[in-house]
């Protein structure tokens, strides 16, 4: 019998392939599309998802080691740094591992563990984990969608 830890792991690694599948596939230039007049670029989307799952590993799930400068969250927008596809790819690649491990430190009681926070006030973790869950998935879309359809600003 799995624990709940393994369970809810299991939950978040399976829905966070909506994202992580579509790295594999992208070339460099699709890092500067962006949809319309949309002020995110598909580079700034990918740094995002990273960004928040360092600041969820930090913040909600107590991992102090992590030490993270939200850019995306900071800035609000595209500044059009995030062009650079290995360091991009490796970033979220780091921010899932370091998600995972303390995910997978989580007790079968911690999940029940009420946490605030400013962003979205109180939640238990497992509530927390799925906010980041369809945090993700959301702005997966939109990668998905940007990706396909977008065109590289002039």
């Amino acid at each position: 019998m799995q624990t709940n830890t393994e369970l809810v792991l299991a939950l978040w690694e399976e829905a966070r392939t909506r994202f992580s599948n579509q790295l594999d596939d992208l070339k460099p230039e699709d890092l500067r599309k962006k949809l319309g007049t949309s002020p995110n670029s598909v580079g700034f989307l990918i740094r995002h998802i990273a960004d928040v799952e360092l600041l969820f590993a930090k913040n909600v799930f107590g991992d102090s080691s992590v030490s993270v400068t939200a850019k995306t969250v900071i800035a609000k927008k595209d500044t059009g740094e995030w062009t650079d596809l290995d360091t991009i790819k490796s970033y979220a690649s780091s921010a899932f591992e370091t998600l995972r491990s303390i995910l997978r430190q989580q007790t079968d009681a911690d999940w029940e563990t009420g946490i605030r926070t400013q962003e979205f006030g109180a939640k238990t973790k497992a509530e927390a984990l799925g906010r980041i869950t369809s945090h993700t998935a959301y702005h997966a879309g939109q990668l998905a969608i940007a990706v396909k359809y977008g065109r590289i600003p002039e």
